[in-house]
């Protein structure tokens, strides 16, 4: 008879042996389409666009968070409750109905899941039991909260920034009211809710005591159960109790003094008079400042402080997402946090709902690397319980989760071994110039800024830099360095919106300074200001030292940054900076005690959380919005300074991508880019007009002159500045048809809210954070009346027509090399038409999917006719080019070959394909090899002169030939657009395609072998 633990191991080698034949090969998607759910689009909405999206050639729909948010969420990433689907979206059974609807259509599902952060307010109920509670709080330790701040008066308080203006203000306002109900007590503040905590109930209830006790007898069982009552409150434990066991006793103490609270005042009206005239005592009255005394005191025993929003940027003491308040930053590097986040996900994934996660701001994490790992971890054993149940075995997963999560570590202890990433999961990861993703990451990829930046590079004219550079001098009178601007807006950010995180550190530095004598006499002063040198400096979002110390990339971007930091200040000690490179180096000298050098390394790892939002919002959020060169160039991800990119730099990133991240999404629009594709194709236009671009923008200032607005003696709206984004926005953004009426209205609201958001951003002339309402209707008043002027559109409208005209050659290029490129091609909603969206909240604007999806019908049946109907409809698609339906096909035509030969498209050779002649450098072409199949995506580039040169009846390809790979050269090609066959022309001993004849009809093609 076997042993327990024999029978156990053997189990556990059964359950590892099929696990690992279920997950020997990842799945990943062909192609995602990104949708965006909320309220006016939930799941009932997204079910019925599934047909569509699999004609389209679609194989995963990729959602935006469908976890419980805030009330009225546009977006989704203000989750409040990670335990419930969204019932603003449908629910558990509308979710369910979408699962259905993906899976008979043979569809994937991805989720994007945001681990960093939780919205709160009245609806997150663990969050409203940390300000209920504080440090007691079952879930204090769910939020990244200092309860012990360098600000004494807020040890064991959160600071509440959200009132419109000073505490002392409001409160005697009568703005902040006590509220009584169910046996419970509460603050409101407009949509707000403070819960108070009930130790503090007594306050309320023992004022006017005497008061009551002449109305009731004192032998009456209804007062002595309120001073009962009071006295239970006065025993609770204290809110900032942290043994367990007393945790435990309070949190269920309070819940029934609330339950008898409430029945006392349900049987007693004299009892719920007393409390209701009791909470409007409290409450104050307007005009009398010492009425509002008690509401004051009661306030001030919360583990919460109210402030004025203003206050946020110097003294808040929980860690956000970038500078929201609003969303609060989680430990998710704590277990019982992951479980509890990730238990409805990780359930859904185990049954197959659900096939892969895209990671929001991975690098808020603490921990992303392990998180990742974890994340990975926990889908296996997943698995595993599937495993399990199939068994017939008296064991229960229980039982076995120690033995496999044994087995799990040592089958998965490195990035090539097969189960490191069983799950499809790519990273929201911004790449700096040069910088790669880590290895050690389990993830498939990046969510595709990269890709974006390098593919868009190619459709800028490298050779017109200076002429460009020079046209924005002298428009604007501005001449940036970019780096240098980057430097000094993220400082601005950490003196403003960012101060109190830099404080925060500054004092834990400075506590881990004094524990030696030979950091001691450093002062605080001298230590904020190194910090801050040290993350303007930094040159990449974070870094990821952890308790195994630094690896060489990471060293090489701290030296930089340290060495970076000295140079620019001077007078500042170089010991002091010498101290922080060896903190965040881990480098523990060894006179440091085991207490100094945990505190080190958790510093560390805290300033790795800090440099990335701080390079988000002083280059993307700020920089961006000032450095107005080529806005087109503006991009998450991308870093301006740079002038494009070579087709051949294009290639180097593709092949690289194709060998360490071939799961990466390949992305040209997102929720989160600052324009969409179609707009930044037209705006790379202008770099290859440069000369042009100057003129039309002198007589556009002259055009306009007249509606600027004096907003001060020596300040006129817009700037040159906000006047040069303008320009660039309206020759991106200008839809096709004509505008007047209804249309002409809708077109300049959205352009008025994009310009009022770019000056905020910009934080030159207004700002978030000290708007000034005198501009920003100035600006708005500029918007309206120039593009109503019939002068100005009179200026604008022929140069746009032509960048138009050219953008079209430009967006329907990027398609084509995407959809070849190695990674999982993504769309985002509407884009498989012309979408001239700006950024957020623009690019949330509904779609109609009935139209595209009859659209998509009329398409497909007129192109599989007959070859000659396909022709006839490419011809009849292309004279119509404006309405959108070239570039639906084009998407089409393109994710169903993809869809067709998947793994050529995610596994292929990729090989890089020349093209020689006059306009050689015109024209980018790739192929993809896998055993017999093989394909190849033509396309043009830099055509605004050669467009011109078309209509002045010349042909600009005539001469020019496209290079075909070795071993390409014996068959006959189909362009899967057209259904044109191309057979190999000899020039000069090799085989080629004439461009001309190849890009006829469509400035792409897509070829594979004819049969």
């Amino acid at each position: 008879m076997k042993r327990p633990d024999s029978q156990l191991e053997e189990v556990v080698a059964q359950i590892l042996e099929q696990a690992k034949l279920r997950l020997r090969e990842p799945r990943l998607p062909a192609a995602t389409y990104r949708l965006q759910l909320n309220a006016e689009f939930p799941f009932e909405e997204a079910a019925k666009v599934v047909p569509y999206l699999h004609d389209l050639g679609i194989s995963d729909l990729y959602a935006s968070p469908w976890l419980r948010a805030s009330p009225g969420s546009p977006h989704g990433y203000d989750v409040v409750a990670h335990d419930e689907i969204n019932p603003e979206l449908g629910g558990q059974e509308g979710l369910d109905r979408l699962v259905t609807a993906l899976s008979e259509h043979g569809m994937g599902h991805l989720l994007d899941f945001v681990p960093n952060h939780m919205g709160i307010g009245p609806t997150n109920a663990m969050w409203q039991d940390v300000l209920e509670n504080g440090p007691s709080s079952h879930y204090a330790r769910f939020f990244d909260i200092d309860w012990r701040p360098a600000k004494d008066e807020l040890e064991n308080k959160v600071l509440l920034p959200v009132l419109g203006d000073q505490y002392g203000a409001v409160l005697e306002a009568g703005d902040l009211k006590l509220e009584f109900n169910q046996g419970t007590f509460w603050v409101r503040y407009y949509e707000h809710l403070f819960p108070i905590n009930p130790r503090q109930y007594s306050m309320v209830l023992r004022h006017r005591l005497h008061e009551l006790q002449e109305v009731l007898e004192e032998e009456d069982l209804r007062l002595e159960e309120l001073l009962s009552i009071c006295t239970a409150c006065d025993n609770l434990p204290p809110r900032t109790e942290t043994d367990p066991r007393k945790i435990a006793e309070r949190r269920r103490e309070k819940e029934v003094i609330k339950r008898r609270l409430d029945s006392l005042c349900e049987s007693s009206p004299e009892i719920r008079a007393f409390v209701e005239q009791n909470v409007r005592d409290f409450n104050g009255r307007p005009g009398d400042p010492r009425s509002f005394d008690l509401l004051d005191r009661l306030l001030d025993a919360q583990a919460y402080r109210l402030a004025h929003w203003r206050v946020a940027g110097e003294e808040i003491n929980y860690r956000r997402f970038f500078d929201i308040n609003e969303l609060a930053a989680i430990r998710m590097e704590d277990p019982q946090v992951f479980r509890e986040a990730h238990a409805v996900v990780l359930e859904m994934l185990a049954h197959g709902k659900l096939h892969g996660l895209r990671i929001d701001h991975p690098d808020g994490l603490f921990e992303p690397r392990e998180y990742f790992r974890r994340l990975q971890e926990e889908y296996f054993l997943g698995v595993c319980r599937n495993v399990l149940a199939e068994m017939e075995t008296e064991f229960a997963f229980d039982q076995l989760e120690p033995s496999l999560r044994v087995a799990y570590t040592r089958e998965a202890r490195g990035p090539a071994t097969p189960l490191y990433r069983p799950l499809f999961v790519v990273a929201e990861k911004i790449l700096g110039h040069g910088e790669v993703l880590p290895e050690s990451w389990a993830v498939a990829g990046t969510t595709g800024y990269d890709f974006l930046n390098w593919l868009n590079g190619i459709f800028v004219d490298r050779s017109n830099q200076r002429v460009i550079d020079d046209v924005y001098t002298k428009f604007t009178g501005l001449r940036f360095d970019f780096e240098e601007l980057v430097y000094q807006k993220k400082k601005l950010i950490m003196s403003t919106s960012m101060a109190s995180e830099v404080n925060m550190l500054a004092y834990q530095l400075n506590r881990i300074s004094e524990m030696n004598r030979r950091s001691r006499d450093f002062t605080l002063n001298s230590l904020r200001a190194a910090l801050i040198e040290f993350v303007a400096c930094f040159p990449i979002y974070r870094t990821y030292v952890d308790g195994s110390g630094a690896d060489d990339r990471d060293r090489r971007y701290i030296e930089q940054a340290i060495a970076r930091a000295k140079r620019r200040a001077p007078v500042t000690n170089v010991s002091i900076f010498d101290f922080l490179r060896d903190i965040l180096l881990v480098r523990h000298g060894a006179h440091l005690g085991e207490e100094e050098r945990r505190l080190q390394l958790g510093f560390a790892m805290k300033m790795q959380q800090f440099t990335g939002p701080v390079m988000a919002k002083g280059m993307e959020d700020t920089t961006f919005y000032v450095y107005n060169r080529l806005v087109s160039l503006n991009e998450v991800g991308g870093e301006p300074v740079h002038f494009g990119n070579s087709v051949a730099d294009f290639h180097a990133r593709n092949s690289e991508r194709l060998a360490t991240a071939r799961g990466s999404l390949l992305t040209t629009s997102t929720h989160d880019t600052k324009r969409g594709e179609d707009v930044r194709t037209r705006i790379d236009v202008l770099s290859e007009l440069p000369e042009e671009w100057k003129a039309l923008l002198g007589r556009l200032a002259r055009a306009a002159r007249k509606h600027r607005v004096q907003v001060a003696e020596d300040r006129v709206a817009p700037d040159r500045n906000e006047e040069i984004l303008l320009y660039q926005t309206l020759i991106g953004a200008w839809p096709f048809e004509e505008l007047e009426g209804d249309a002409l209205a809708t077109f300049i609201d959205r352009i008025e809210a994009y310009v009022l958001k770019a000056a905020k951003e910009a934080k030159v002339n207004t700002s978030w954070i000290n708007p000034d309402a005198t501009w920003d209707e100035a600006l708005a008043t500029f918007v309206r009346s120039v593009l109503r002027d019939p002068a100005f559109r009179a200026e604008l409208l022929p140069f746009q027509r032509r960048v138009a005209e050219a953008g079209i050659y430009n967006s329907l290029a990027q398609v084509v090399l995407k959809m070849a490129s190695p990674g999982a091609a993504d769309v985002y909603q509407g884009c498989e038409s012309w979408n001239f969206s700006l950024v957020d909240p623009d690019n949330r604007r509904p779609v109609d999917f009935a139209g595209l999806a009859q659209s998509l019908r009329m398409l497909r049946d007129r192109s599989e006719r007959s070859a000659e109907e396909r022709l006839d409809l490419v011809r009849e698609l292309w004279a119509s080019r404006h309405d959108g339906r070239i570039k639906q096909y084009v998407t089409w035509r393109s994710l169903r070959l993809r869809r067709s030969q998947s793994d050529l498209f995610l596994h292929g050779e990729y090989v890089p394909v020349e093209c020689a002649g006059p306009r050689g450098g015109n024209a980018v072409a790739l192929s993809r090899r896998r055993g017999f199949s093989q394909v190849i995506a033509v396309s043009t580039r830099l055509v605004a002169r050669m467009l011109d040169e078309a209509v002045a009846g010349q042909k600009p390809f005539d001469g020019t030939y496209l290079l075909l790979p070795s071993g390409s050269g014996g068959v006959a090609w189909t362009d899967v657009f057209t259904g044109s066959i191309h057979r190999p022309v000899m020039h000069r001993g090799q085989p080629t395609l004439p461009l001309a004849s190849l890009l006829a009809e469509l400035p792409v093609a897509l070829l594979h072998p004819a049969p």
